[in-house]
């Protein structure tokens, strides 16, 4: 068995061997498959792979315009990516390790905006990383996506990435009016949460484009939030979640932003159940009210385990105790 850093020659000519990070640097572990009795590539659980470790950003980027047309994908957290290749339900001919790019782990507010790299992980919210009221509501969410484990490892960006639509993250970059920096080989695009989530697990992000950096636009003092979800266990995917934002100015509700995740294919906000709240005084008939236009709004997705017309009540339910949640 050898041992080799990354960054000497030929550490991407891996195309029958299995490779694993441990720490910081990354070892690359060659195993010479008869001789350790580990049968062949075959025998595991991934298909072979080609594994490329970037130093930056550009040189990330110009992989991905190499590699994206044969099917090249990034790996920050691993945490959807990894389960999928070990079913061999993903197949990639190539893997580009972006936990090597320090520019990548910034965590920074501005002034106007928190900036979330894509190598910043779930586990980075467990206690608030912004004065004010968005730190407190990150700090909130977080603790509802899936395990511990899970969260030291996946990352924000990544989960907005992958797009599933019972994400906290996406549902919390559509009703806050995220800004996602998509850069590839010809530059940085900056695309508005509502315009790249589009469909299950579908996006506006191109083959060859990183997701290198996600923008949170700071609350004013005063906003108030509630976040609340539904699962069957504990770390389960949500069959509905909402998040309810909004200030209380002179008695009334002003600003309001109500967002469900989770009920249909991708998070949105509900300028239905908006339009209910806006400059009346929170109170708990207004709140059902707005909960039952939100749940007439949705065209809910549907499973054999939850027909549409349930998840529908639980968005009813769940929107009703977020706004509860942050009631004066």
């Amino acid at each position: 068995m050898s041992v080799r850093e990354p960054g000497q020659p030929d550490d991407t000519d891996v195309a029958d061997a299995r490779l694993y990070r441990v720490g910081k640097p990354c070892i690359t572990w060659h195993i010479d498959w008869a001789r350790e009795g580990f049968g062949t590539p075959s025998s595991m659980k991934p298909a072979p792979f080609r594994y490329h470790v970037p130093k930056s950003v550009d040189e990330a980027v110009a992989l991905l315009a190499q590699l994206a047309p044969d099917d090249g994908r990034v790996l920050a957290g691993g945490q959807s990516l990894v389960p999928a290749m070990a079913f061999r339900l993903a197949r990639p001919a190539h893997l580009i390790d972006i936990n090597g790019i320090a520019t990548l782990e910034r965590l920074a507010a501005d002034g106007s905006a928190l900036t979330i790299g894509a190598c910043v992980r779930h586990a980075a919210f467990h206690r608030p990383v912004a004065d004010g009221p968005l730190g407190r509501l990150l700090a909130s969410v977080v603790r509802h996506i899936a395990h511990y484990p899970i969260r030291t490892r996946g990352t924000f960006c990544g989960s907005l990435a992958h797009a599933d639509p019972a994400s906290e993250w996406c549902l919390v970059a559509a009703t806050l009016g995220a800004e996602i920096a998509a850069t590839s080989a010809r530059g940085t695009r900056r695309i508005a949460a509502k315009d790249f989530f589009t469909g299950i697990m579908t996006t506006a992000l191109a083959d060859e484009e990183l997701l290198a950096e996600a923008r949170l636009p700071l609350l004013p003092a005063g906003t108030r939030f509630g976040f609340q979800e539904f699962n069957r266990r504990a770390g389960d995917f949500a069959i509905a979640m909402a998040l309810a934002v909004y200030r209380v100015e002179d008695g009334v509700i002003a600003d309001p932003r109500i967002g469900v995740g989770g009920a249909e294919s991708c998070p949105r906000r509900l300028a239905e159940a908006e339009r209910i709240l806006k400059g009346q005084a929170p109170r708990g008939d207004l709140f059902r009210a707005a909960a039952g236009a939100a749940a007439a709004a949705i065209d809910p997705i549907e499973d054999p385990a939850t027909p549409a017309e349930y998840r529908r009540e639980v968005v009813a339910a769940v929107t009703r105790q977020a706004l509860e949640r942050a009631a004066p």
